[in-house]
């Protein structure tokens, strides 16, 4: 536990110090910033397999089959099924598509930090805090987005809304296993959220489709 502490204390600063200099300097240039959001999505992706993999260490396998990828809330935000597809999507389109994934994991996020002390697992105690990394470094991206679009001149409002039902269920096992689901659903668009942001930094660094 003391190990993990000391590496989750430097990862927040790593992502304090990247979003500090994304945000507060209008020198910073298009490809710069981009490597930046593009680190602080890569931490955010590499925390939540690291918090699957702690829910996964005691859980009962009949759960990771009762749900599916298209039952996730998110499943109806039409988005590039690889890079390829990525690659040929418009930067701003792309750029939307990022936010509004983001966007939507902001309600469902705060549900399963209130839900995580609450949960029948032995590492209840380690969930939470990482869940509440995954919140804060969640924010973290989403101001840096921001300064993103303000930079690449697109609009704000370019956003896709997306409903959520926040009832996790009344029993502790169907909670638990509601809450594996979400997150399984977390860790599905933070990958893709991270590898968006990677093809934008590619096109902003002008590299050939082949080297992305």
């Amino acid at each position: 536990m003391p190990a993990y502490r000391s590496k989750g204390t430097k990862l927040h600063l790593a992502v304090v110090v990247l979003l500090c200099m994304a945000v507060s300097s209008e020198a910073v240039g298009m490809t710069d910033l981009l490597e930046r959001v593009s680190q602080i999505s890569d931490n955010l992706h590499s925390l939540s397999t690291s918090l699957s993999n702690d829910l996964n260490s005691h859980f009962h396998p009949i759960g990771k089959f009762m749900m599916r990828p298209s039952m996730c809330h998110t499943s109806s935000l039409q988005t590039p099924n690889d890079k390829d597809q990525a690659l040929r999507v418009p930067e701003s389109e792309l750029l939307s598509l990022v936010r509004s994934l983001l966007l939507a994991w902001s309600d469902p996020l705060a549900v399963l930090l209130t839900e995580a002390p609450n949960l029948v697992h032995p590492e209840k105690s380690l969930i939470y805090s990482k869940t509440k990394q995954l919140q804060e470094h969640s924010n973290t991206l989403g101001a840096g987005l921001e300064h993103l679009v303000h930079k690449m001149g697109h609009s704000s409002q370019d956003i896709s809304s997306v409903p959520f039902n926040n009832d996790l269920g009344n029993d502790k096992n169907s909670r638990l296993t509601n809450f594996h689901f979400l997150l399984s659903c977390f860790r599905r668009d933070s990958h893709k959220i991270d590898s968006f942001l990677k093809v934008l930094r590619c096109r902003a660094a002008k590299l050939r489709p082949e080297m992305c």
